[in-house]
């Protein structure tokens, strides 16, 4: 008797479990998780199609009962779950899910929009046509077979498939310690790709098999938008694919929506649409007044209403960002290489499947060739007896059993002993001269073939040549159009296409604080009114500048201490009129201390290389100073700013001004005196230089620069002064006389304790509108042509009425007058009034032209 302590081995607990995990991981991989890229079927897959096929469950049958098949594969040769096969079936015959369906169902089958199929008692399928090519030969050991699970009957280990399934299908599965996920692609394309191939033998690379195979092709469709994912994909095995919605935009009732007829490949539809409501519901996402579903069993279509003041591009734009509208697909092709996982580019994929093809083509000429050699040997003994039929039968019916008639031919006539039994078993027909005939018929077909496949077998271009011409059989038979559209274009979004060029106002109060405003906010009134309330601010803070841009261009900020930082328009936080902002110091990465007081907007500063190098930045300081620099040394943003001029200690940066190498410069002081001079007097400097004197200042302690214009059309524009006391005037620009930079000037407005001191002057024309903020917030819009021209040495005559002594102008910005409109765009206005019942002074200025505001860069 065996001691109980000798029955128990010592083993390391680590160790066995390093190889209980290993095995099981393994299994996972090789029988359950990942395809074999031969066939690109997991096994599954695999055993349905085969088991579908054993029970005539065909294309050229009627439809089964899906519980049938699902029962013959479960009996047979898979073990588990009927649910794991019901739905595996379900899969394959689900159009949205596969390219290429190899199964075809009756009944409910499920839905792009996640519906359950019915349950398998109530559903009806059978094989595919495109599934009969993976099945053919299959009878002809092409392929290897295997036992079952519980070794009564065989099951191949893979499929002599004539198309390249992995490819065209594409896989999916989560296996221990990998992953694979594989998109489908187009047959016609996959076929011309293997025969390019074949054709080069096997020396074509990527790119050539690129020409052939362009990109993923789902069978959503959809557009694939941007190209370096499907590039990385195919030569690394790895990539993202980005995959967008098909919509198009579409006039409807006076109003624009939204039609989406595609998704994203494995997009939810109903998910899709309840999440967009949601958004719409949680007002994450503006400008849409309803969502509808309207697919039928003709295909999909979504349909999105916009609203009629939102722009139907933005909104698509931000639909694509927020929502499954556009999805990306993150290719990962890893499948079985001889039992292994292996990491696959595209050249790859089709080695490996035309590798197989070959060896599937190569097994079934040496399987006929053999058919055909045993035919052939019994048809040559047939033919034998057939000509000595009179001595064959006499040996026949002279022998007491078959045995020995048997042995009697073979000694006779030197035959085998197949050739004997195939004697004996001869019909009596087969004597007639008909039957004769067919026989020798038969044999010299057979003569035939067995000299083709000998070639075949000895010859393996013959060999590849065959399959390609079986290739192209298949691309004639099934091939189709892509579905998914290629978008060579960046797959990132642009941040601009969220927003739409629509005009606005940037208020900046003293204290910095920030916002964008639409110009529709804003109402003309005439002159010496009172105004409307502009912002609300607290008490020690004021409005002090206002300046017009559109959503897409680029706000170049300079800081008092004489540094340049970059702003899109559309990254300024939007508020109403009266509201606040946001503190500028929460956007960019000013130094404390510093604020900004001067803007330039350009229109395409990163982009446009010949305007950047053909005009000019125009710096001007408190103190005086004038430094001019190239456009171009400011054109590239970057996060912390950068120094645009260098200042002395008791000196700031006061006005900038964009010019064109050829305008005039007109430099105001506090002191209400002017100098004008060409800009060819101040040569260009580099970036960080300090500039040059450009006005003369006057020795009471108190006078500065309170401003700079640049004068590009001299003939056109007139100067416009405007003091603390809401005095101002305008002025033929001849009135200033030109002279040197560096002189104190002329007077430009007479300064009295009724105007108080100047505070800004700026380059007008009668087609402008000005908008004034005093201190207070007060905001009024006036006509410059209700502004007269007058003398530069009077006082001017009043613009706004202060409501308080102690108010003063903050700040004085030019719009362009709305009088300049076109008669069209004022009747469409109208319509549009009518239609919103509002005010025509309110929708007037909501739907200004674009070209109210200069379409290239300028400055503000």
């Amino acid at each position: 008797m065996i001691d109980q302590e000798d029955r128990i081995i010592d083993i390391n607990i680590e160790d066995e479990m390093k190889t209980a995990y290993i095995d099981y991981s393994m299994s996972v991989i090789v029988s359950r998780a990942l395809p074999d890229v031969r066939d690109g079927f997991k096994p599954v897959h695999r055993r349905v199609l085969y088991a579908m096929n054993d029970m005539g469950n065909t294309f050229t049958n009627p439809t089964k009962k899906s519980a049938k098949a699902v029962g013959e594969v479960i009996a047979k040769y898979h073990p588990h779950g009927d649910s794991s096969v019901y739905m595996t079936i379900v899969r394959l015959a689900q159009p949205w899910s596969l390219r290429y369906p190899l199964v075809q169902g009756q009944g409910n089958f499920g839905s792009i929009d996640g519906d359950s199929p019915a349950a398998m008692r109530y559903t009806e399928a059978r094989l595919s046509e495109i599934a009969g090519e993976m099945l053919k030969d299959i009878d002809k050991e092409t392929v290897d077979f295997q036992n079952n699970f519980d070794d009564t009957i065989l099951e191949p280990t893979v499929l002599p498939t004539r198309i390249p399934n992995l490819l065209i299908n594409g896989a999916a599965g989560i296996a221990v310690g990998m992953a694979t996920n594989m998109p489908p692609h187009n047959l016609s394309e996959c076929i011309d790709g293997c025969v390019a191939y074949i054709e080069s033998e096997g020396e074509i690379d990527i790119e050539g098999l690129m020409q052939h195979i362009k990109a993923p092709d789902f069978p959503t469709g959809g557009f694939i938008y941007g190209y370096a994912g499907v590039r990385d994909a195919f030569h690394t095995g790895r990539g993202r694919v980005v995959i967008r919605s098909r919509a198009e935009i579409e006039q409807y009732n006076n109003h624009e929506r939204i039609i989406v007829s595609e998704i994203p490949y494995q997009v939810n539809k109903a998910e899709l649409v309840g999440g967009i409501a949601q958004l719409i519901s949680d007002k994450k996402i503006d400008g849409i007044s309803n969502i509808s579903d309207e697919s039928n069993r003709k295909g999909i279509r979504v349909v999105i209403d916009v609203k009629k003041d939102a722009n139907a591009s933005v909104v698509l734009n931000k639909l694509y960002k927020m929502t499954p509208l556009q999805s990306s697909f993150s290719v990962n092709n890893i499948a079985l290489v001889n039992g292994r996982p292996q990491l696959l580019n595209l050249k790859d994929l089709i080695r490996e499947f035309i590798d197989h093809r070959h060896d599937v083509v190569t097994r079934r000429c040496e399987y006929e060739l053999r058919k055909a050699q045993e035919r052939a040997h019994i048809l040559e003994g047939l033919l034998i007896a057939v000509d000595n039929i009179d001595e064959v039968i006499n040996i026949i019916r002279g022998s007491q059993n078959a045995q020995i008639a048997q042995e009697r031919l073979i000694e006779r006539f030197h035959l085998t002993e197949i050739q004997a039994r195939a004697i004996v078993d001869m019909r009596l027909r087969a004597l007639t001269g008909l039957e004769r005939d067919k026989l020798r018929a038969e044999f010299d077909e057979l003569m035939n073939s067995i000299k083709y496949l000998e070639e075949l077998l000895g010859d393996k271009v013959l060999r590849m040549n065959v399959v390609k011409q079986e290739l192209v059989a298949i691309k004639e038979k099934y091939g189709d159009e892509r579905r998914s559209e290629i978008v060579y274009a960046s797959e990132e979004f642009n941040p601009e296409d969220f927003y739409a060029d629509d005009e606005m106002i940037i208020t900046i109060s003293h204290l910095g604080y920030i916002k964008r405003t639409p110009l529709s906010e804003f109402h003309t009134q005439g002159r010496g009114g009172v105004g409307s309330k502009g912002a609300d601010s607290r008490d020690e803070d004021f409005v002090e500048y206002i300046y017009p841009a559109s959503m897409h261009a680029t706000m170049m900020l300079f800081t008092a201490m004489g540094r340049c930082y970059w702003l899109k328009v559309y990254e300024i936080p939007e508020g109403s009129k009266n509201s606040k902002g946001r503190a500028i110091q929460n956007l960019l990465n000013i130094e404390s201390g510093d604020r900004i007081n001067a803007f330039i907007r350009v229109k395409n500063l990163t982009t446009d290389t010949e305007f950047v190098n053909s005009h000019y930045l125009m710096f001007c300081t408190k103190r005086g100073i004038i430094k001019k620099t190239l456009l171009e040394a400011y054109s590239r943003p970057r996060a912390n700013g950068v120094i645009a001029i260098n200042l002395a200690e008791d000196d700031n940066l006061v006005s900038v001004r964009m010019t064109n190498g050829n305008s005039q410069i007109v430099v105001a002081n506090k002191n209400g005196r002017a100098i004008r001079f060409h800009e060819s007097a101040i040569r260009p400097t580099g970036r960080t230089a300090m500039g040059v004197k450009g006005m003369t200042l006057d020795n009471d302690g108190i006078d500065e620069v309170i401003g700079m214009i640049s004068i590009k059309y001299p003939e056109e524009e007139t100067i416009l002064v405007v003091s603390e006391k809401g005095f101002g005037k305008r002025s033929n620009i001849e009135d200033y006389r030109i002279t040197n930079r560096g002189g104190k000037g002329v007077k430009t407005l007479n300064i009295t304790d009724k105007t108080g001191k100047l505070v800004d002057i700026r380059s007008v024309t009668d087609d402008f509108d000005l908008m004034i903020i005093n201190k207070s917030g007060v905001a009024i819009r006036v006509k410059v042509r209700d502004i007269n021209v007058i003398g530069r040495a009077t006082q001017g005559v009043r613009l706004i009425n202060l409501d308080k002594r102690s108010d003063e102008i903050a700040s004085v910005c030019r719009v362009i007058s709305e009088d300049e409109i076109e008669e069209e765009a004022q009747e469409e206005i109208k319509e549009k009034m009518q239609d919103n019942n509002e005010e025509q002074s309110d929708v007037i200025e909501k739907d200004v032209p674009t070209d109210l505001f200069d379409s290239d860069a300028e400055d503000i």
